[in-house]
């Protein structure tokens, strides 16, 4: 994964630039919060950010909020990393919108964890955002039918708004997007070419031109 670390301590992000890249990752290292900024708006912004809560220029919660306003396609997940334990201060940090937090001194394997944590999320939410834009785009091509539809009783020609009467397999077609394929039921079969003497079209015609004239009528 490309992981954003913003963290104004030298030794702490060399620290953290270095396991990261150990356990296979891309880093992209900044040492302030303007930095780190400037590097969530680039359109090839990582999907992780881990962020120090106390750091110049932006701190750690007014990136959490700032990001969490900004309309991005794949949603960030944040870790923010601090020295405060007080409950209070965890809830602050979550509520600006961090999805997670590293308190310090952190452990490795803990950090290790919570990485992989936020993996998985963000695979979801990639498979999620694919599968929402394949939907998207089906639903784009379909046309629903609704309300009542005027149809001839005989026939079976439907009504159009313009006042006009169209073959219902047109209407349809034109509606929906479906398309029509013709053949012959049984009943039909039977009823209307009773010489086939067989009650059941044969499996093995390859088309309805033994029984329909050259127009296909």
């Amino acid at each position: 994964m490309r992981i954003l670390i913003a963290e104004d301590d030298e030794t702490s992000r060399i620290v953290l630039e270095t396991l990261l890249k150990k356990w296979g990752h891309e880093v992209i290292a900044t040492s302030d919060g303007d930095e780190a900024w400037t590097a969530l708006r680039a359109s090839d912004a990582p999907r992780l950010a881990i962020l120090d809560w106390m750091m110049p220029g932006k701190d750690g919660t007014e990136l959490c909020r700032r990001a969490r306003e900004m309309n991005r396609t794949n949603p960030l997940y944040i870790i923010l990393l601090t020295a405060l334990e007080r409950k209070e201060d965890i809830v602050t940090g979550l509520e600006a919108g961090a999805d997670d937090y590293i308190t310090k001194p952190f452990g490795n394997e803990e950090l290790r964890a919570r990485i992989q944590v936020a993996q998985r999320v963000i695979e979801l939410q990639s498979a999620l955002s694919d599968r929402v834009e394949e939907l998207e785009d089906a639903l784009a091509h379909v046309k629903t039918l609704q309300g009542i539809i005027p149809i001839c009783m005989h026939c079976h020609k439907i009504r159009t708004d313009q006042e006009s009467w169209e073959r219902m397999e047109n209407y349809i077609q034109e509606h929906s997007g479906a398309e029509f394929s013709h053949a012959l039921c049984p009943e039909c079969l039977d009823k209307h070419y009773p010489e086939s003497g067989s009650g059941e079209v044969d499996d093995g015609l390859s088309s309805l031109s033994d029984f329909l004239d050259t127009d296909g009528k």
